[in-house]
């Protein structure tokens, strides 16, 4: 069947969202995109904060309530949000204009309120889609992490002490981005790195998830 015009041209719309600077007679100031980073890294830094059990975690004790969530379980679910969050720092990648700096703006310090250049109004709906899976996964990266602690310190996960050093790592990565005030791109380029090494620590972790 014949495509109608109305529907290839709105096609042609969302596939260059953003990355079109031929047309700028319909054009917005863009969101923050700080505002859109800022929680993605902290959702990279509950993560990252496993780390913390290392050397902070208590013994097992009788009295201590068990957690009833299945170690494997929590294990799972926090490998699927590392990958998540890879994911959205390809997709902030993917259109710099919107989330990383695109422009004049390239070479700010990190902060709110340094808007890139103007946008499509049509981009507002993908800043917006993002902003819905960053926070959806901040929630689950917090929650699956303090689990996957809480069965290190069950003791339901035995794991070298190098693999904890790992995400101690990611974690003064994050903290250097902040404390630094790294240009945005940077920001981002680096919390696409930090999100693929996180992926890969949680899959040495659940290697030393003990049986049974």
């Amino acid at each position: 069947p014949k495509v109608r015009p109305s529907s290839a041209k709105a096609h042609q719309s969302v596939t260059k969202i953003g990355t079109d600077d031929s047309d700028d007679t319909d054009t917005r100031m863009p969101p923050d995109p700080f505002a859109a980073v800022l929680p993605a890294l902290a959702a990279l830094g509950a993560i990252a904060s496993i780390a913390a059990i290392n050397w902070s975690g208590q013994e097992k004790v009788a009295a201590r309530t068990r957690t009833k969530r299945k170690t494997g379980a929590a294990l799972r679910d926090l490998e699927t949000c590392c990958m998540g969050l890879a994911e959205i720092f390809k997709r902030f990648q993917k259109h710099p204009r919107v989330f990383a700096g695109g422009g004049g703006q390239a070479a700010a310090p990190l902060k709110f309120g340094v808007h890139g250049q103007r946008i499509r109004a049509d981009a507002q709906k993908l800043y917006l889609q993002l902003m819905n899976d960053i926070a959806s996964m901040l929630v689950l990266a917090t929650q699956n992490a303090f689990d996957v602690m809480t069965a290190v310190e069950d003791g339901d996960i035995e794991a070298p002490e190098e693999i904890f050093f790992g995400f101690g790592e990611q974690q003064e990565r994050l903290n250097e981005i902040i404390q630094s005030r790294v240009p945005l791109r940077v920001a981002v380029d680096t919390g696409g790195e930090i999100a693929d090494k996180l992926v890969a620590l949680v899959r040495e972790l659940k290697r030393h998830q003990k049986a049974g």
